[in-house]
């Protein structure tokens, strides 16, 4: 199948899309030897320069390798997906399961490493949770993932911290479902009230097995309840 020529709109993002498509369908296989630059770039009707910028991205995005003094070479015909992109497309549970390993130990480790700064965090966060009750159910997951953030953010480890980060937007998009569809708020609009309130009064105590078993208890709980979706 010919390239042909692009028409106006942004030429290397053009390119790179022709190109990808050309390597997914089949047309060079893993392994195979791209064109060289001049000859993409005639059949393309771009200049060189567009043509190397679009096997940039395309090296970016794991699909050609370029080899010093043997060309640019097909190495898989699917983009390589970053993990926010895997977080988007994973299912709620698999991320919760990784969120409890997580979770556990940065409780143990703010138990341990809290100031009195994380300690008036917590303790406002867990209001704003109490306080998001009485709105919908939007706000009241917000409040619930803040508070668990606090937490995180109390083990002082930026690691932590940046992942926890990388985790919510999927967790929120999952609570908010999970809230919605068991309805959970109908009989009690602010569930876990005391399972949370537990955790952060074993992070004020710098009682870590009990801040990790709170924060065990209270994910396992909403783990459980996801698998049931």
């Amino acid at each position: 199948m010919p390239l042909g020529p692009l028409r106006s709109s942004p030429l290397v993002e053009q390119a790179t899309l022709r190109l990808r498509d050309q390597i997914a369908s089949g047309h060079w296989p893993v392994g195979t030897k791209l064109p060289a630059e001049t000859a993409l770039a005639g059949e393309l009707g771009v200049g060189r320069s567009t043509v190397r910028e679009a096997l940039r991205a395309l090296a970016g995005a794991g699909l050609v390798q370029s080899r010093q003094g043997a060309g640019v070479f097909v190495i898989a015909t699917e983009p390589e997906r970053d993990w926010p992109t895997r977080l988007r497309q994973a299912a709620v549970a698999d991320v919760y399961e990784v969120r409890m390993l997580v979770e556990v130990e940065a409780a143990r480790l703010a138990a341990q490493r809290r100031t009195e700064a994380d300690l008036a965090t917590l303790r406002a966060a867990l209001t704003d949770r109490r306080l998001a009750a009485d709105r919908d159910d939007q706000a009241f997951v917000d409040a619930d993932i803040a508070l668990h953030a606090g937490v995180v953010a109390a083990a002082h480890n930026p690691v932590l911290t940046d992942l926890f980060a990388e985790f919510a937007p999927a967790l929120r998009r999952g609570l908010t479902d999970l809230v919605e569809i068991l309805e959970l708020r109908a009989h009690d609009p602010c569930p876990g009230d005391a399972s949370h309130a537990a955790l952060v009064h074993a992070v004020e105590r710098g009682d870590a097995d009990a801040a990790a078993t709170a924060a065990r208890e209270e994910l396992l709980g909403t783990l459980e309840q996801l698998r049931r979706l």
